[in-house]
């Protein structure tokens, strides 16, 4: 008799434990927010740099490439050149679209 007494005074205090500790769901939705949206400029310039970085990699392949005289010179050009724009376009498409 006495172990159950225990038992139930143990889980009654693990219970009003968890109810002394739960937050407001709308301001843990609202910081998870603000979180995001400081990550988010962050982010955006991460891929201005990496596209950046991408478009030096690419000039220096494609004038190798030109110098050489090799005849695929203009797709590695088209190649490097769309995915410098597409980093950019993705990054300030997302940017406009959630209003960050």
């Amino acid at each position: 008799m006495k172990k159950t007494r225990k038992w139930i005074s143990a889980m009654h205090f693990l219970l009003l434990a968890g109810v002394v500790n739960a937050q407001d769901g709308n301001a843990g939705i609202n910081e998870a927010t603000q979180q995001v949206r400081g990550y988010f400029q962050s982010g955006t310039g991460l891929m201005y740099a990496i596209g950046a970085i991408v478009g030096l990699i690419g000039a220096v392949k494609v004038f190798n490439k030109w110098n050489n005289g090799e005849p695929d010179t203009g797709k590695v050009a088209a190649a490097w050149f769309g995915s410098c724009v597409f980093l950019v376009v993705v990054a300030t498409v997302l940017q406009s679209f959630f209003g960050v």
